[in-house]
């Protein structure tokens, strides 16, 4: 460097270092008025945000002064995870920082036009050179450790919210807080209906249903979500208007077998909703990609709740049926089940069935000599009906 221009140089930066109180409090003011999140100062405090202005002119200042030696690389760090933490977007950081270099630039252009002396515009030059570079080593150096800050964060937060999650699906609560209190810290809306998804996961640990909480959102559904090593489950709140949303976003992301519980109103039957989803789940075929909503039926929630009692009963009420040929065991079943789920009618039974009702009274006739249990008897028909939802319950199972 040229001994006048490196003088010059010298001047420049003593001259400024002489300036800096003044010029940290105009970059702040200026801040303040054209950046809205800190003109309140919520976000960031104002001792905090001249604090920052401070440590990083003083960065600038001195690389221009010794440009042979690496300026602290701590003052922008710095500021980039203490900003992260507070909630501060990444381009308002960055602005306040081309603020502050670029009123850093003026008022060096300002004393050289100002200064006769020899070399001083090569000064200014060279001055303006190092302070770009170390410009952008220092918006590099702030985002870096802004975008680290943030994984982090966003790395804790994921992990609560999956461990509120699974509080939720175990009822496990803390005594301090009860199912409420979770979905509050979950951001589940208290006025809407819920319903529990778990899929299978497609590897160890690797989701089945990618991006579902995201695409959900987009949609104004809210969800909450626990990855375990073979399950991915969560907790979608909708209105009764978004199921077929949802139902339509889980068949879209899903990649294995998917299961649904019924909606309900409280989180404390999350645990059994969870049970159901799981039930529906395993109803699907290993191997095949589906998504299937559990009965709505309270028979069939109670009869998955414990299927091993369920089989007991099928076998107590249904034994004789079910040691039938299976040609003749399937018709009596449909039968069955087509007679209770129309409204206790031959003939419309006989419609779904693609018989004649005399056809059906004589099925019906014949499941009572089997069973020993009169549809005209409430408490006998409800003995079938419950065997006959077991029956099914344990037939899509297997």
């Amino acid at each position: 460097m040229d001994p006048a221009c490196g003088a010059a140089l010298a001047e420049l930066v003593a001259w400024v270092g002489l300036q800096l109180p003044k010029l940290i409090d105009d970059v702040c003011a200026t801040v303040c008025e054209r950046i809205g999140l800190y003109r309140e100062g919520d976000v960031v405090p104002r001792d905090d945000l001249h604090r920052s202005v401070e440590l990083n002119l003083g960065f600038m200042v001195s690389g221009l002064g010794d440009p042979g030696v690496t300026p602290d690389r701590a003052a922008p760090s710095e500021t980039g995870r203490r900003r992260a933490h507070q909630g501060a977007p990444l381009p308002e950081v960055l602005q306040v920082y081309r603020i502050g270099c670029s009123m850093l630039f003026d008022a060096l252009v300002g004393h050289a036009r100002r200064n006769d002396q020899p070399g001083v515009m090569d000064a200014l030059l060279e001055a303006s050179s190092l302070m770009w570079r170390l410009a952008d080593a220092h918006a590099l150096l702030l985002t870096e450790a802004y975008r680290a800050a943030t994984a982090e964060l966003m790395a804790v937060q994921i992990r609560r919210r999956s461990a509120l999650v699974e509080a939720l699906f175990t009822g496990q609560l803390l005594s301090d807080a009860g199912p409420w209190e979770v979905g509050k810290l979950l951001g589940l809306p208290l006025d809407t209906k819920l319903v529990v998804v778990a899929a299978e996961t497609c590897g160890l640990a690797e989701e089945s249903l990618v991006g579902v909480e995201r695409r959900l959102a987009e949609r104004g559904i809210v969800s909450a979500w626990q990855l375990t090593s073979t399950l991915q489950a969560g907790v979608v709140a909708m209105r009764d208007e978004q199921s077929t949303t949802v139902l339509a976003i889980l068949r879209a992301a899903a990649g294995a077998r998917t299961g649904m519980s019924p909606p309900y109103v409280s989180l404390t039957e999350t645990p059994r909703a969870l049970h159901l989803a799981r039930t529906s789940l395993a109803e699907i075929p290993a191997g095949k990609t589906d998504v299937r909503m559990f009965s709505t039926s309270p028979l069939s929630a109670l009869i998955a709740y414990d299927p091993d009692e369920g089989r007991r009963l099928a076998t107590e009420v249904l034994g004789a049926v079910l040691d039938l040929p299976p040609e003749d065991r399937d018709a009596l079943l449909d039968t069955l089940h087509a007679y209770l789920h129309h409204g206790g009618s031959a003939d419309r039974a006989a419609r779904v069935l693609h018989c004649h009702a005399n056809t059906v009274r004589y099925r019906l006739n014949r499941l009572r000599e089997l069973t020993g249990r009169s549809l005209n008897d409430p408490l006998a028909l409800a003995e079938l009906a419950t065997a006959e939802q077991a029956v099914r319950l344990s037939a899509r199972r297997s």
